[in-house]
């Protein structure tokens, strides 16, 4: 049986041999929930690139247990990074995206406010949701055993994530008239087709993915502008809320990141 992930505050300092305390909510699921006892396996993470690999050394119900460290694992940040711009799906297609990249591995998720979302975060509804989209990626970087858990970023406008564009090592827009497959776009790592990209290899990959009424001209024009090139996933046309991963497979592959 696979060992069940748990999150901890901190384990910059973890070493084996040491007994490290879950509480909290997390605690309180693992005794309660899950309902661990003393020496079954256990993994905490940090979601920030350590995990702590042991056994259970004792329960204190309703909310507390104890894990005697075996292993300390620590991840280097991943190259390339990729984040991927999500513009805001309808209902709950926003989650299921966000849980699909990150079981995937895409490394950082931004919402975006495209101009033909029907969707609008304002306010109070925009705060709930936006937690909504980081608890499901912490729930989904736990149930696909991450170490590194991916950031959501803040709501960005079309001008910030023109931004983000130009300042990647390969910039790209999912775009249903596009005639360039992403299969065949050129990467500047390993992997890569045709010429090498012009950009620096270092500043990672953003991929842009529209809301289901597409990509406005103008913000096609914007995004032109900051260095980003429109590309196909192939002859069908993805919902927005599944466009993501299955570009995002394609470019983890194309990279290297699931050799």
């Amino acid at each position: 049986m696979t060992a069940p992930v748990f999150v901890a505050a901190s384990l910059a300092s973890a070493a084996v041999g040491d007994r490290v305390t879950l509480d909290g909510p997390e605690g309180r699921h693992a005794v309660a929930v899950r309902r661990l006892r003393v020496g079954e396996q256990i993994v905490l993470t940090d979601g920030a690139g350590t995990g702590a690999y042991g056994t259970v050394a004792a329960v204190a119900a309703p909310d507390r247990l104890d894990v005697d460290v075996a292993e300390v694992r620590t991840e280097d940040p991943p190259k390339p990074r990729l984040t991927v711009v999500q513009a805001l799906p309808k209902g709950e297609r926003g989650e299921l995206a966000v849980e699909a990249m990150t079981e995937t591995g895409v490394d950082a998720i931004v919402p975006w406010t495209a101009a033909r979302c029907v969707t609008q975060w304002r306010a109070e509804r925009g705060r709930k949701s936006l937690a909504k989209w980081r608890a499901t990626a912490r729930e989904a970087g736990k149930q696909s055993r991450r170490l590194t858990f991916p950031e959501v970023a803040d709501p960005m406008t079309t001008a910030q994530v023109a931004g983000l564009l130009a300042a990647a090592g390969f910039a790209a827009v999912l775009h249903e008239d596009a005639t360039v497959p992403l299969a065949t776009a050129p990467l500047p790592w390993p992997g890569g087709a045709g010429e090498p990209h012009a950009r620096a290899a270092g500043d990672g990959a953003v991929l842009v993915i529209g809301p289901e009424g597409g990509v406005a001209p103008e913000e096609l024009a914007a995004f032109a502008e900051a260095g980003a090139r429109p590309y196909r996933l192939g002859r069908s046309v993805l919902r927005t809320s599944t466009a993501g991963t299955a570009a995002a497979a394609l470019l983890l592959g194309r990279t290297g990141r699931w050799s």
